[in-house]
């Protein structure tokens, strides 16, 4: 079987269930944006061999591709793929709560930055943020269901707490901001 199809070279692509949408869609542009979120998270796995966080960052990636196959299968299609669900966001406050007790006090906003892990972790939570954004978007025109966007919600707020966790185990301070002065 080849990879290519060539199905898409008039500029759509296929949805499951075989519908067809224009790559410069809400829906195709949510897609990729999760898609990018879960290769970034890939790349930041890279740094996080043999760290904690890595069981859960695995998860993670799964629960991204569910993500993309649920927002492949519009409303009304003929198929619906619901796996984000509520025990998604439990999992990742309850990762949260636990890695903020053993954190700093936070009195400062931080930069990116520190460890190699906890720079690509604040990437990926800057995509994060993309990806939400584009998710929102496509429900304007095309309900998402709400567990979606409380999931990525919570996701970005765990790769912050996890950044930080990534520079505290290995004994490096969040690098934090400091307001210049106007020139």
């Amino acid at each position: 079987m080849k990879l290519y199809t060539k199905t898409g070279d008039d500029g759509s692509t296929g949805l499951y269930g075989g519908q067809r949408a224009s790559k410069t869609s809400a829906r195709i542009h949510a897609i990729g944006e999760i898609d990018e979120l879960n290769a970034t998270i890939g790349l930041a796995r890279i740094h996080s061999v043999d760290d904690p966080l890595d069981s859960l960052l695995a998860s993670i990636q799964n629960w991204l591709f569910d993500l993309g196959a649920e927002l492949a299968c519009p409303p009304g299609g003929k198929f619906q793929i619901l796996r984000i669900g509520a025990k998604h966001a439990e999992i990742l406050e309850r990762s949260v709560d636990a890695q903020t007790d053993c954190l700093p006090e936070l009195k400062v906003f931080i930069l990116p930055g520190g460890t190699t892990l906890a720079a690509h972790l604040h990437m990926a939570r800057s995509v994060c943020r993309r990806a939400e954004r584009a998710v929102l978007e496509l429900n304007d025109t095309d309900t998402v269901r709400e567990e979606v966007k409380v999931f990525l919600n919570r996701l970005s707020d765990w790769l912050f707490v996890s950044a930080r966790t990534a520079n505290h185990s290995r004994n490096v301070n969040d690098i934090g901001w400091t307001q210049s002065e106007a020139l």
